[in-house]
């Protein structure tokens, strides 16, 4: 049972739940505890159907299936799970993306194929590898850098100690260094071809680890877009098309720096806090305990080659 004594500014999820890897029902019941002490007026059960500007200058409109709500400020953190890229290459609708997997235990395919690495990609191949079934994966980028101090660009520990130990029992074949470009479904299996017209065969419909879509899409026309399909910022995170409209979680992206979504883009937070504090004429200076925590990245200088955070 959570303890609701527990729940202070400064802890996190693992340390008011005593585990560092929570179950879903456990994060869920540790989000109402927070809600819950905070006294947050949390609405469940609401489908954002979209946003527009006010007639009124500075003003949001939130048009959902409970009503249209107005607010002065509007942070859009909807998060990437929930909006894979299951198109990436001609042929991927012949596969299955990771995300759609509802249970490893129960997936019917005794020799599966993964296209996609990084995280997605490993935690399919260890969750493959648990139960007993062979596995390729081809990955487009070199083998993650295991000695960059950026969790942007590597594995995390704990996937990487989940490999380790799965690979002292299990084997599998990691192609990495391979786009593969096309998938073309046969009668009893499946052709990848890569970048390079180098064919792959498959028996069963691949897998895809190809990753999520910055939710940002959903709401495009308030945004101008960089070349690598991520929202052009300004330096408190907010549209640089639409004032008072906010972006928070993994979508944010600042010059060649990734806020990865292990931990790095919550740091941001006090960021978007910090801005509208300030516009609202409030006392910013409870936010500095964040930079005591270190939870409140501003200075990107940072951010580097070698990640200080």
């Amino acid at each position: 049972m959570l303890d609701l004594n527990s729940i202070a500014i400064g802890t996190s999820p693992g340390y008011s739940l005593g585990t560092e890897h929570s179950t879903g029902k456990e994060y869920a019941a540790y989000l109402q505890a927070v809600a819950s002490h905070f006294q947050q007026p949390v609405k469940l059960g609401v489908e954002v159907r979209g946003i527009e500007k006010s007639d009124k200058p500075g003003v949001w409109i939130i048009k959902t299936n409970s009503g249209a709500f107005a607010t002065r400020h509007l942070v859009w953190a909807a998060g990437e799970f929930q909006y894979p890229r299951e198109t990436p290459f001609p042929g991927s609708e012949h596969c299955l993306h990771t995300s759609r997997v509802t249970a490893w235990s129960s997936y019917p395919v005794e020799d599966a194929v993964i296209i996609g690495g990084y995280e997605s990609g490993m935690d399919a191949v260890i969750n493959l590898l648990t139960t007993g079934k062979k596995v390729r994966l081809f990955e487009r980028q070199a083998r993650p850098d295991v000695s960059s101090s950026d969790p942007s660009q590597s594995l995390s520990p704990y996937t990487l100690d989940r490999l380790s130990a799965l690979n002292r029992q299990k084997s599998w074949e990691w192609i990495s260094g391979v786009d593969i470009c096309n998938v073309v479904r046969h009668d009893k299996s499946f052709m990848l071809t890569d970048s390079q017209g180098y064919k792959y065969r498959a028996k069963h419909a691949p897998l895809l680890a190809t990753g999520f879509e910055c939710s940002a899409k959903l709401v495009s026309e308030h945004f101008a877009w960089r070349q690598d399909r991520y929202p052009e910022l300004t330096k408190d995170d907010e549209s640089t098309l639409s004032s008072n409209l906010f972006l928070v979680g993994p979508g944010v992206r600042h010059d060649n720096h990734i806020f990865c979504f292990i931990y790095k883009y919550r740091q941001r937070f006090a960021v978007v806090a910090s801005a509208i504090a300030h516009r609202l004429g409030h006392d910013t200076q409870p936010l500095e305990n964040y930079r005591k925590w270190g939870m409140y990245l501003d200075d990107l200088s940072c951010c580097g080659q070698d990640c200080l955070c």
